[in-house]
């Protein structure tokens, strides 16, 4: 029991650590951009794409993504291998949640991070994969008739949410109850969105590249 206790502790540890690694930050960096300091100010795929370019947000995405979808998925392999006994749901459940919440809150600069969508979106389907083909559905077609990632983000993680219920509730309500908990709070990280929905200033995507900002323009307060 102590040994699983451990193992768990340290998957969990190790999920933190991994989904905690700004990804978004360092390829913007290495762009010569503080993309905490242009556009939103977000370290997400979004910020990276208007404000670095196309390619290098669609790696931010890729990244993100990976970082919650490994230790949620390949972590609870390691520990059965390893001779663990805790339950492989609970841990891969404990996995995904401390890579969201190393993404959110990354220890690495100073507990100010993204809001969790790529990354949940990992961490989903390593846990929960016909809740994700749902969720990417939702996505396309919100998204496509918006053009605002926020609404898709926001709907889609409340999407994902009501599906796990019928899809995962005779297994128990561990993947229902975690999947309704990363809903809220990708919805809550998104407050700010929301308010400049109401305020008619929330930004729709535009899929034509944007030129990188200025040195200037990491010198604007980020709204």
């Amino acid at each position: 029991m102590m040994f699983s206790m451990l193992v768990m502790a340290g998957c969990a540890l190790a999920s933190y650590l991994l989904g905690a690694i700004p990804f978004g930050y360092v390829i913007a960096r290495a762009r010569g951009i503080d993309i905490r300091r242009v556009g939103s100010g977000n370290i997400g795929a979004t910020n990276v794409f208007r404000c670095v370019g196309k390619p290098w947000g669609l790696l931010t995405l890729a990244c993100d993504f990976l970082k919650g979808f490994a230790p949620a998925f390949f972590l609870p392999l390691a520990a059965h291998r390893l001779g663990s006994t805790a339950d492989p749901g609970m841990l891969g459940v404990a996995c995904a949640f401390s890579a969201v919440a190393g993404h959110n809150w990354p220890v690495y600069l100073g507990f100010k991070g993204g809001k969790g969508v790529a990354t949940s979106a990992g961490a989903v389907l390593g846990i929960a994969w016909q809740a994700v083909l749902i969720g990417l559905g939702a996505w396309i077609v919100i998204f496509l008739l918006t053009r605002y990632v926020s609404v898709a983000s926001i709907l889609t993680a409340l999407v994902i949410a009501g599906a796990s219920w019928p899809l995962y509730r005779e297994a128990g309500l561990l993947v229902p109850l975690a999947l309704t908990v990363l809903g809220i709070v990708i919805a809550w990280r998104h407050k700010g969105n929301v308010r400049r929905l109401l305020n008619g200033t929330e930004h729709r995507f535009d899929f034509r590249r944007k030129s990188p900002p200025s040195p200037a323009a990491e010198n604007e307060t980020p709204t």
